[in-house]
């Protein structure tokens, strides 16, 4: 069965999942914790750590990017680019290219969280996986052990699938969270030093209420789909991503700075692998926080830069949940210090802090693609 926020519970029994989905091979990463002492990802040089946090805020969009960001750090343009190829070849560097707003393109997403019978959890983990708007899915150490990301392009119908997902034999529950407002979205680690305050702050970004904008034009979704691409280190890199589609160097470079400057993109930026990062930890922590002190909380827990995301969703009466954190971390012990600067001051004792044990899936949502 699932549940939304605020509406009855709907019973619901097998149904065809409605998708030809090729049988995937299932995508599992162990997530465990190293020994204690020096985390890993810690051997860089400082112009790496340096670059690697220009990276993560916002490469120029302009013909030669690399060149405009090594004027920045006193760097030429092709020590930078073998910087860059470098920190890709050592899993540092995920992706570098878009980080768009799914609401603002007009596409629906969630976050769900599944209760699954423990024997059949990879199983069950196989079938999400399979969606092709699953971008997340992890096995956390909750009740609710399967928790995924899922996004519907525009015209689809997010809760039918996900109450398709819900249909698999195994799952005993599931919880459609909604974001209904978003306090803080981007992951920036701060590569810096080792040693940070995990618990440093600043300013928060003003809150965004769930909304849409119209869909995109022809051209626009044509830079989506190339914007959304792994750029490359090369002198002119969008030139060499405009060779593979329908725009040229200069229609992709206007329409991404337009995009950027409505919000429908949020920034165009390298993620980094979390862990080779130096990273090792990440934690959501749930809280209890009554209605009339959503948006004071949601607002200082966004100023602690250790939160990457914090959302308001849903309550439901087995999960009286109403903010949302995502908290990176070098040790756990970082994680927990900030949770508890977070609860000093927002006053909140009611929470619950969940560790991912196993990564299923981690990719990027693919925006517009042709079929």
């Amino acid at each position: 069965m699932i549940r939304r926020g605020g509406s009855r519970t709907s019973e619901f029994g097998e149904v065809e999942l409605g998708f030809d989905f090729a049988r995937p091979v299932i995508h599992t990463q162990l997530v465990v914790p190293r020994p204690k002492g020096r985390p890993r990802g810690t051997r860089m040089e400082p112009l790496d750590r340096q670059l690697l946090d220009h990276l993560q805020t916002n490469l120029p969009l302009v013909s030669a990017p690399y060149a405009a960001l090594g004027e920045q750090l006193g760097l030429d343009d092709e020590e930078v680019r073998a910087r860059v190829e470098r920190l890709r070849q050592a899993r540092i560097i995920r992706q570098i290219s878009a980080i768009f707003d799914s609401r603002k393109l007009g596409y629906q997403s969630s976050l769900v969280a599944f209760d699954v019978e423990p024997t059949r959890l990879e199983e069950v983990a196989e079938v999400v996986n399979a969606h092709p708007g699953v971008s997340h899915n992890y096995q956390r150490d909750f009740e609710l052990n399967l928790w995924f990301t899922i996004a519907a392009p525009p015209g689809g119908e997010l809760a039918a699938e996900v109450e398709r997902l819900a249909a698999t034999e195994g799952v005993r529950r599931a919880r459609l969270l909604p974001t209904v407002r978003v306090f803080k979205v981007g992951v920036q680690l701060g590569m810096g030093t080792d040693d940070a305050d995990s618990a440093s702050r600043s300013e928060a970004p003003e809150p965004e209420s769930a909304g849409t904008r119209p869909r995109p034009t022809a051209e626009e979704i044509a830079a989506i789909r190339v914007l959304q691409r792994d750029l490359p280190a090369v002198e002119r890199p969008f030139a060499a991503l405009a060779a593979k589609g329908q725009l040229d160097e200069s229609a992709i470079l206007r329409c991404g700075r337009e995009l950027l400057a409505d919000g429908r993109m949020r920034r165009f930026a390298a993620v980094l692998h979390h862990r080779e990062a130096g990273f090792e930890h990440n934690a959501m922590v749930l809280w209890a926080a009554p209605e009339g002190e959503i948006e004071r909380a949601g607002r200082v827990m966004a100023s602690f830069d250790a939160v990457s995301h914090c959302y308001q969703r849903p309550c439901f009466e087995d999960l009286p949940y109403s903010l949302y954190t995502m908290i990176h971390g070098r040790r756990a012990e970082d994680c927990e210090s900030v949770v508890e600067a977070i609860s000093q001051a927002t006053g909140l004792g009611q929470h619950h802090l969940v560790y991912s044990t196993r990564e299923f899936k981690k990719v990027r949502v693919r925006y517009f693609e042709e079929p």
